[in-house]
């Protein structure tokens, strides 16, 4: 049974699922749909053209598809949307933002846990099954991949792409891309630290995939004499590599294409 606390405001088109709960002082613009089993809790905020599928939870204070933080954007102003998949746990205060294009999307995948202070911003894609700490804050066109992981207070320039499995440290100032599987920290320079080995176990790779890729690692990050993608273009000319460690090897390379380490920026004005 669907469930609108009195106080809350939901638009005469939103399109709610069954055992959708919205609860007090809700606002749900115009162009929403909610899927099956999701929670709205107090004070939660939907802003239009958002979709949202099922058995997410949305804690007080959400602010979900708000406009793009651009000067001189107007709120009239034509915007793209946000689709959020299903079964994420958003907190307190996590702000997402849809699109700045017109017709395109800010996405967010299934099974992520956003803690309290949070922020996605515009174009951002993220996969699954990623946790992000009190205050984690993302630029806009940001890319994760699935299962990282980001401890409080980090924070990604736009256009980064944070690859799958790895491990961002408290206070991390991202301005360039990280690669699958690793764990970085520090600020400016950013730094890797190791193999997310914690990660590798959250995703279920045997001992043979765990040592592969800190065989890689240690290859591409602690051979001496080269440059790291001297070290990557060796490796890649290795036979035998799997799958894992080409995703390694395909970031490395891919990051390298823009001067400042980011991949997607390549694709900045196209």
């Amino acid at each position: 049974m669907i469930q609108v606390h009195p106080s809350a405001v939901v638009h005469k088109d939103v399109q709610l699922g069954q055992d959708v709960t919205i609860g007090p002082n809700c606002v749900v613009e115009g162009g929403v749909s909610i899927g099956s089993g999701t929670v709205l809790g107090a004070n939660v905020v939907i802003e239009r053209d958002v979709r949202i599928g099922e058995g997410n939870r949305f804690y007080p204070n959400c602010v979900i598809g708000g406009l793009p933080q651009m000067l001189g954007l107007s709120p009239d102003e034509e915007t793209g949307g946000l689709v959020i998949g299903n079964h994420n746990t958003i907190r307190e205060q996590v702000t997402i933002h849809r699109s700045f294009y017109p017709g395109k999307l800010t996405e967010i995948g299934d099974d992520n846990f956003m803690m309290v202070g949070a922020h996605v911003g515009h174009d951002c894609v993220l996969e699954d099954k990623i946790v992000m700490t009190n205050c984690v804050l993302l630029s806009g066109h940001c890319k994760v991949e699935k299962g990282a992981w980001f401890s409080g207070l980090a924070a990604a320039h736009q256009f980064v792409t944070i690859g799958k499995w790895c491990y961002v440290a408290g206070h991390t100032a991202i301005v360039r891309d990280v690669p699958p599987f690793l764990i970085v920290g520090g600020g400016y320079p950013m730094r890797v630290r190791g193999v997310n080995v914690r990660g590798l176990r959250r995703a279920g790779f045997s001992q043979q995939q765990q040592q592969r890729i800190y065989d890689a690692y240690k290859k591409l990050y602690h051979h001496q004499g080269g440059t790291l993608l001297e070290n990557t273009k060796a490796l890649a000319s290795e036979e035998g590599l799997d799958e894992n460690v080409r995703a390694m090897i395909d970031a490395i390379n891919k990051s390298s294409q823009h001067r400042f380490g980011r991949y997607l920026e390549t694709f900045r004005h196209s």
